[in-house]
């Protein structure tokens, strides 16, 4: 098993991308977005407002 706390799941391009994390602790998805050197990121949520979970 990798040490490492995030795993990326889904992705889409490449200098411009789009990236599903899943912290393997919590199991909350984030999504990343990427364009050169800047980014964002926020969770998942559903359509109750409650973080989307991976189990």
């Amino acid at each position: 098993m990798s040490d490492k706390r995030f795993e990326i799941i889904e992705n889409e391009g490449s200098v411009k991308g789009v990236y599903i994390l899943v912290d393997k602790t919590t199991g909350v998805n984030y999504l990343m977005e990427k364009f050169g050197n800047a980014g964002g990121l926020c969770p998942l949520i559903d359509k109750d407002g409650k973080p989307i979970i991976t189990e």
